[in-house]
């Protein structure tokens, strides 16, 4: 029978079932914290680096067509909403970062920062998206100021060195 029930919950279902045992049990709460960060720690840089791409990569010029001109709450330009279209693939991303980062799970954070990064520059190094053209400087400035979030709260040395040895090596022209 709960096999049955969990399979067939919603999500938020589910999370309502999880923060209910939780307050109803400090014990259920615990292996829930310690569950929770467990799953959380599995971040691959690698894995970030090619869904941000794909996301940026998939943007369809012509979207940005039909988004950008006039409409009835004025005019918005090709340019204004191509920065927009890219911060809306970006924004799950970034607050996963932010997310880590209010966790105290500086480790995560890095990880999960340089992932979005590196797909921020292959994107402007290999995608042969037109999309991309109306897009020209985007992408850096969205680097720029993720990259300038994360530094901000980030607190180890080790940490910042690490990030910048990974932005020479991989990011080489927009290192800073």
């Amino acid at each position: 029978m709960k096999d049955k029930i969990l399979n067939k919950v919603s999500p938020e279902q589910a999370l309502a079932i999880l923060k209910r045992l939780a307050e109803k049990n400090s014990d259920i709460a615990e292996q829930i914290e310690v569950e929770g960060k467990q799953l959380l720690k599995e971040v691959d840089p690698e894995e970030i680096c090619e869904d941000v791409y794909s996301a940026l990569d998939g943007i369809e010029v012509e979207e940005l067509w039909d988004r950008s001109g006039s409409d009835r709450y004025g005019y918005s330009s090709p340019e204004d909403m191509a920065l927009e279209m890219i911060e809306e693939e970006l924004e799950p991303h970034n607050e996963e970062v932010r997310r880590y980062l209010e966790l105290g799970m500086t480790k995560e954070a890095k990880l999960c920062c340089m992932g979005v990064l590196k797909g921020l520059y292959r994107y402007v190094k290999e995608s042969e998206s037109e999309f991309k053209d109306w897009a020209v400087d985007i992408p850096e400035e969205c680097f720029g100021d993720l990259l300038t979030q994360w530094k901000t709260r980030a607190k180890n040395k080790d940490d910042i060195s690490e990030m910048n040895r990974f932005l020479e090596k991989e990011c080489c022209d927009w290192a800073r």
